[in-house]
């Protein structure tokens, strides 16, 4: 697991720094500044959680289960998160529309919230 974590932080990370270079210089010309300020919200977000990843496989104290679960709840909830986000603003130049099902964008961060608590309730008990 601690592979695939720091591979998936890895990756993560990489296409967080490639898309913020796209976002700042390659849709500033197509996009409004709303949709470029979301579309950056979604590489931050993304960032974040490459960088949960990096430190779950390294750093933290956390039982195989924990990591396990925090992997699939970051990797599903950047997915939704950050990518109805990029998917979102970009509609202009993509043509591609999924406003009907926007509604994952929050399901995203439900997923990204709750590996914080996985995290989170690792350590609570890990301390008792």
């Amino acid at each position: 697991m601690q592979r695939t974590l720091l591979i998936t932080g890895a990756l993560l990370g990489l296409t967080a720094v490639i898309l913020g270079a796209f976002g700042a210089h390659g849709l500033k010309e197509s996009l409004s500044s709303e949709a470029i300020d979301s579309f950056e919200t979604g590489v931050r977000y993304q960032m974040y959680h490459a960088f949960l990843l990096l430190l779950a496989g390294t750093a933290l104290p956390l039982s195989q289960k924990a990591q396990k679960i925090s992997f699939y709840l970051i990797l599903i909830g950047v997915i939704l998160f950050s990518g109805s986000i990029y998917l979102l603003t970009t509609k202009p130049i993509t043509g591609i529309d999924i406003s009907a099902i926007a509604w994952i964008t929050p399901i995203g961060g439900a997923l990204l919230i709750s590996a914080w608590i996985a995290i989170t309730y690792n350590f609570i008990k890990l301390l008792k």
